[in-house]
């Protein structure tokens, strides 16, 4: 017994050291890590890598002409890719966002180098937006300012058929890298499923998070099945999830920084990134301070399947 619970120990505190000098050894600038640091996983089917942390743009990036928030947002867009970021995604559902994507690119350079030219722009075509699936692309193109999206996605299955053969179309005339389907909110589970099961696509976006985990039981198995890459959104629930555990002031549990935690957001995030078959998390925010934080969620050291199960259980309990 005494000899259980002493190595049990030890292994414990090795953890926590090799967790404080993997972050004694990360630049000084927060949240940022070169080379190594930043965990990346691979779209399956090709040799494309994605940092495991994303951008969402619903709600924060709908602010149209505000010049006070045009610059905000952009100095966001800087510093999101200065920490390493790739994936933005967004849709004509979001209002001015791709509009407001357009002014801060176009401010940050699209070309300069460690900057934007890691940008993978993820865009959705969608029913309501009007005008074929080609010209919602071709416009949103424009709004955005670049030449084609590395991703183009059925905004929540809206006439997917219709639209998603065109996607294919322009995939198949390397007008787009990747094409994909999307839901939120965990509905039409068994459409995302049949599609998955039956087109060919190559991402798929739904909600996953601590709380919202009906993914795993088919979706998630289905896509590590077909080498379909996975987006994560509402990774806070909307939000919720974060406030309340901020607003009852709860403490990270001491555990958490043997896989790098030093924040909630850090918690939630790692949880869903750490999941096998997901690609990357789309958090949103309007604050430098929350991008920081949830672009070190992207750095290893990551939980392992028995900390998820240990993540999950502390969530639950509360």
């Amino acid at each position: 017994m005494h000899h259980r619970v002493h190595r049990s120990t030890r292994r414990q505190s090795l953890k926590l050291l090799a967790a404080a000098m993997a972050a004694s050894l990360l630049p000084a600038f927060p949240g940022f890590a070169a080379g190594g640091g930043r965990w990346q996983k691979t779209i399956p089917n090709s040799n494309k890598t994605l940092p495991v942390i994303g951008m969402g743009t619903w709600r924060t990036f709908n602010v149209g002409n505000d010049a006070k928030l045009l610059a905000a947002r952009t100095e966001l867009v800087k510093t999101f890719f200065e920490l390493g970021g790739g994936l933005i995604d967004s849709s004509p559902m979001y209002g001015s966002a791709p509009d407001v994507m357009g002014y801060a690119l176009s401010r940050v350079g699209i070309d300069q180098p460690g900057l934007a030219d890691n940008l993978f722009a993820a865009e959705k075509v969608w029913s309501p937006a009007g005008g074929s699936a080609r010209e919602q692309v071709a416009n949103l193109q424009k709004r955005w300012n670049i030449p084609q999206f590395n991703l183009l996605q059925v905004h929540n299955l809206s006439d997917w058929r219709e639209h998603l053969a065109v996607l294919q179309a322009l995939k198949a005339a390397g007008k787009v890298g990747y094409i994909g389907i999307t839901t939120s909110h965990g509905r039409r589970h068994d459409e995302v499923e049949q599609i998955m099961g039956s087109e060919d696509i190559d991402f798929v976006q739904l909600t996953y998070n601590i709380t919202e985990r009906e993914a795993e039981n088919r979706l998630l198995p289905l896509a590590a099945e077909k080498g379909i890459a996975v987006i994560a959104n509402r990774p806070y629930n909307g939000g919720s999830l974060i406030k309340n555990l901020k607003r009852r002031a709860e403490p990270l549990p001491g555990w958490a920084a043997e896989f790098g935690c030093t924040s909630w957001a850090g918690f939630l995030l790692k949880f869903i990134v750490s999941h096998p078959a997901i690609s990357c998390a789309i958090p949103a925010t309007t604050q430098i301070k929350h991008l920081q934080e949830n672009m070190r969620a992207g750095l290893n050291p990551m939980p392992s399947a028995a900390d998820r199960k240990q993540m999950a259980r502390f969530i639950e309990a509360l």
